[in-house]
């Protein structure tokens, strides 16, 4: 017998046929709960979640028919199987319109009640599936390709593929752009949940007074909008991976949640009493330093250690220049489009080797898809390659040899500034023009007046 995850709730007056489905359905390995009547039959879905009712028409009380719709109302996700005698199988259809799944003719057979059990499980099955497609069409619209090979990287991938195996919280740590989604995804993929969900939330760019509900779930009327319970990303991702991005920006009111459904596996929905557990490893991400919003009193201290069992730091990209080659060679190849493939020259790529990256990956990213855009022929050159140098200190500072001050021309000062902003720029004219504030025109006739060679 293989225990399973699945709940069923077995609701019939008749003791015999009660026991009798209860034994077939734990000796199959369900979980199961048992009602004489339909108010023990409403009492126990209020206090427990079920993923199936099998509920006899007629009972006492409270009939079947009223639990359907009062399951239908509260636990829409609930499948329902009706119970019913031969004199009652009109009726038994009239409650599939209602919302049943099916009905079973009393004496039902085991083979038929398993195989019903069966076809349920495959239903919720395939609507899991399709919320968890929905959240990973979301992830893998980016790339999930780890590229470097320099000795900052290495050490990056080296505790990621230590911790990997290991059910350890992770936070992974740098700014905006170095690919924590990345070294979270590859984590995943060489751990022992390989195999189940990977879910991830953006903490960021979801509302305060929605993130509680993405996260755990609401039930029906807990707000003006929830029409209908919903599971929350917490739930979906039982048995895997749940990564949390930009964590730092979760609010106050949410982090002591959070913290306990860390500490305890157990969760509420918006709404709900009822206590849920899900076995989740949470993975989170943030381009903050949490131990300052900690000193700060915006983030909570004890949420921090649950979360940083294992801390990894993500190097900026001006700290791994030395993959910068790969990294565009690999966007060239993979990820833009055009035909026949874009190359850069070593005069671009000199240039791009000089600059900071303050946006890192991403800014190198998009540099390099507007340059392979806007690029006259098959190579990339520097003419094609739009950088902000003004703002990172890309130019070499005046050394001892100075001549502001000195008695020298304004127009002597004006052919080397010139010469020397082309110089630093590779010959880019068009990147040199917008440093000098004078059109293109101008600095062609500039070049020609000075003299000025390009190499």
């Amino acid at each position: 017998m293989v225990k399973t995850c699945t709940k069923i709730l077995i609701a019939d007056d008749e003791e015999t046929y009660r026991y009798m489905l209860n034994d077939l359905l734990t000796n199959e390995g369900y979980q199961t709960a048992v009602a004489g009547d339909g108010i023990q039959a409403i009492n126990a879905l209020q206090a427990n979640a079920f993923d199936i009712a099998f509920l006899d028409i007629k009972m006492p009380k409270v009939d079947g028919i009223d639990v359907l719709k009062f399951i239908k109302e509260t636990f829409s996700e609930t499948e329902v199987v009706m119970l019913t005698g031969v004199g009652t199988v009109p009726i038994a259809i009239e409650c599939m319109k209602l919302g049943a799944y099916d009905f079973l003719t009393k004496p039902y057979s085991s083979e038929d009640l398993i195989k019903t059990v069966r076809k349920i499980e495959e239903k919720r099955s395939l609507l899991r599936e399709n919320q968890i497609i929905k959240a990973e069409l979301s992830r893998l619209s980016g790339s999930t390709d780890i590229i470097g090979n320099s000795a900052n990287f290495n050490k990056v991938l080296d505790i990621a593929q230590k911790v990997a195996p290991t059910s350890s919280t992770i936070l992974i740590q740098g700014a905006s752009g170095t690919g924590k989604e990345l070294v979270a995804n590859y984590i995943y993929k060489n751990s022992d949940r390989a195999d189940k969900h990977f879910i991830a939330l953006n903490c960021a760019s979801i509302p305060d007074t929605l993130i509680e509900s993405e996260l755990f779930g609401h039930e029906k009327g807990a707000f003006t909008d929830a029409r209908a319970m919903k599971k929350g990303l917490v739930e979906i991702a039982d048995s895997g991976t749940l990564f949390l991005d930009e964590v730092g920006d979760i609010s106050q009111t949410i982090q002591p949640k959070l913290l306990r459904f860390i500490q305890t596996g157990e969760y509420r929905r918006v709404g709900g009493n009822i206590v849920l557990k899900s076995d989740v490893r949470i993975i989170s991400a943030t381009n903050k330093n949490l131990v300052e919003e900690v000193k700060q009193g915006r983030f909570r201290e004890d949420l921090l250690y649950r979360l940083n069992v294992i801390t990894i730091e993500i190097p900026n990209l001006k700290e791994r220049k030395e993959d910068i080659p790969l990294l565009i060679e690999w966007f060239l190849q993979n990820k833009i489009k055009m035909k026949p493939r874009k190359q850069i020259s070593q005069k671009a790529l000199e240039l791009l080797m000089r600059y900071d990256w303050p946006g890192n990956v991403r800014e190198l990213e998009n540099v390099i898809e507007r340059a392979a855009i806007l690029s006259k022929d098959d190579t990339i050159q520097p003419d094609a390659i739009s950088l902000p140098l003004r703002s990172v200190g890309f130019f070499q500072k005046f050394n001892e040899n100075n001549i502001i001050g000195t008695p020298v021309s304004m127009k002597e000062i004006e052919m080397q500034h010139i010469d020397g902003v082309l110089k630093n720029l590779q010959g880019n004219k068009t990147e040199a023009a917008k440093i000098l504030g004078i059109s293109l025109k101008t600095l062609y006739t500039k070049i020609q007046q000075y003299q000025i060679k390009i190499d």
